[in-house]
């Protein structure tokens, strides 16, 4: 399999980058100590926090939050490729699926395979290439895939422009969105009861969030060191214009207050003698886009709406789908994700 040309003489633009090239870099370290730390800011339930709790769950011992997952890609994607290239970001993520759990002392790694290329017809200096990745663990085992599309410039934006490289796999519409529901419904169908009570159309305000310069720099430097999510001058020479937060952090933030939402309603049912259902991971999320770039000042409102439902494969679990979005203060939506999560049927309780 060819290399990326000029890897280690030069930056790497659209015009060096092929269908078919594969890429394999990154030996991140996974530690109980992250793990734990990222939960408790961003994912704080029981299986990324207590071994002992985890032991009880259907993860069976502790293991990172597939946001946290999601986190270490990115760093390893910018540390082992991104940061030699033209690469200004991707405007979303078709498809990431959690397979197994990533556990302390696993070592991952990343395998990029291009699948698609062309150049944009409304900004032909930019060229836009399909990326499917695999993170595996130092057994070669895959732990999560991702499939996405980069934006790279041009070295030559005024050279013709090329004929598509392969097939450009059009993403699947989003479903419609179902007639929503009286709010206190959504509490109590989706977040009090069981499988069974899940109501489709059911939705549940999350809250807002500010995003503040130190938690934006703090989250980037961290997992996404891209300058424009970092420094003020280099923010503003980049299509963002001034620092921006980056789109794992504004999806972190999501279930972030998801969780929060949640166990508000658990703990008030759970004082009114209402039987807790278990809760289960996420097996991934589709069609996340970004839409606007969230400003440093910004504050964002979540709210969370049931799409669908379905019973799962394991015995006494179902999985339901839901809709996320985000909007901030202008009410201009900059995020949204279509994702599941395991919900206990009835018999699988916290009690």
């Amino acid at each position: 399999m060819r290399e990326a040309k000029g890897t280690d003489a030069m930056t790497i633009a659209f015009e060096d980058l092929h269908v078919g090239m594969q890429l394999n870099f990154g030996a991140y370290p996974v530690t109980a100590g992250e793990i734990v730390e990222f939960a408790r800011e961003f994912d704080p339930q029981p299986f990324h926090l207590d071994e002992e709790a985890a032991k009880n769950s259907l993860l069976g011992g502790l293991a990172a939050s597939g946001w946290h997952t999601c986190a270490m890609m990115m760093r390893m994607l910018y540390d082992g490729f991104l940061c030699k290239t033209t690469g200004i970001g991707a405007p979303g993520i078709d498809e990431v699926r959690w397979l197994r759990p990533v556990r302390p002392g696993m070592v991952l790694g990343v395998c990029l395979t291009m699948t698609s290329m062309r150049v944009s017809k409304s900004r032909p200096d930019l060229g836009l290439v399909g990326i499917d990745t695999e993170i595996r663990d130092q057994n070669g085992a895959v732990v999560m895939t991702s499939r996405h599309t980069n934006l790279f410039t041009r070295r030559d934006p005024a050279a013709a422009i090329p004929e598509p490289r392969d097939a450009i796999v059009a993403r699947k519409p989003p479903p419609p969105e179902p007639p929503r529901l009286a709010d206190e419904a959504a509490n109590r169908s989706r977040f009090a009861s069981f499988y069974e009570d899940v109501v489709v159309g059911a939705r549940l305000p999350l809250g807002t969030h500010t995003f503040t310069r130190e938690e934006t720099t703090r989250f980037a430097r961290r997992y996404d060191p891209q300058p424009f999510h970092l420094d003020d001058a280099a923010a503003a020479a980049s299509h963002f214009g001034k620092l921006s937060a980056s789109g794992w952090h504004t999806a972190a933030v999501y279930m972030k207050l998801y969780v929060a939402a949640r166990e508000k309603i658990r703990a008030e049912n759970l004082a009114r003698g209402i039987p807790i259902a278990a809760n289960g991971p996420s097996p991934g999320f589709r069609d996340l886009n970004w839409f606007k770039p969230v400003f440093v000042g910004d504050t964002i409102t979540y709210e969370s709406t049931i799409m669908g439902k379905r019973p799962a494969s394991r015995g006494g679990w179902g999985i339901v789908s839901s809709r996320v979005a985000g909007f901030n203060q202008d009410g201009v939506k900059v995020f949204e994700s279509f994702g599941a999560s395991m919900v206990a049927m009835r018999g699988q309780t916290d009690q």
